[in-house]
């Protein structure tokens, strides 16, 4: 199932347009806190994520991790295996292989529908936040605006991304700091997922691997 949309994202705002892509796969039963709930390093291309080109998006398995490219401006496109969780943490590497400084990549949790979810982003240029879509309408919550973190590997390199969604707790990690808290209490559980975007500039394409959901 897909969702396109544009509006302009200023910085403090978030992104333009959304992209569902759900597939499925194993899910292991935990024994504690810190047990695997679901995990995928992407080395093989039926593990359930989805594989798909066009003129705006390409989201597909690649060099043994999972890309999504953004080939629009004011664009963004995500990726959810199709699995229901309440509290969990989430973990990923992402690493910038092309496209612009200024772009977004991150996690989800809570996921609903297109319209309505939690997400945790970094920029290529260093930024951080953790904000809401409720209703199609996106928003902040950690700040105003993304900020600048010095936890951000800047350009090209790997950043090891971390989230919680802990009762009302959201947290975000980048290297292991934490960059960002809020709270919000809008849904219990949900899908969990993979997201990347541009602003102004197309050609964002995001590499990610090694992508766990933990008992926190």
């Amino acid at each position: 199932m897909i969702r396109l949309g544009h509006f302009p994202p200023p910085r403090s705002l978030f992104l333009a347009a959304g992209l569902l892509l759900a597939g499925c796969a194993a899910l292991q039963i935990p024994t504690g806190p810190g047990e695997v709930l679901f995990q995928d390093d992407f080395s093989r291309p039926i593990s359930g994520w989805d594989r798909y080109a066009d003129s705006t998006y390409r989201a597909d398995y690649a060099q043994g991790g999972y890309e999504i490219e953004v080939l629009q401006p004011n664009t963004d496109a995500w990726a959810t295996p199709g699995l229901n969780f309440s509290d969990v943490r989430l973990e990923v590497e992402a690493t910038k292989v092309h496209g612009p400084d200024n772009n977004l990549f991150g996690l989800l949790c809570r996921y609903q529908d297109p319209a309505n979810f939690y997400f945790f982003v970094a920029s290529s240029d260093g930024y951080v936040g953790i904000g809401v879509a409720k209703g199609g309408r996106r928003r902040l919550l950690s700040s105003e605006s993304l900020l600048p973190s010095p936890a951000v590997l800047t350009g090209q390199a790997t950043n090891y991304l971390g989230a919680e969604c802990i009762g009302y707790d959201l947290r975000f990690f980048v290297n292991g700091v934490p960059v960002a808290e809020a709270r919000a209490a809008e849904w219990p559980q949900g899908d969990v997922g993979l997201i990347a975007g541009t602003y102004d500039e197309p050609g964002t394409r995001i590499r990610f691997d090694n992508f766990s959901v933990l008992r926190p």
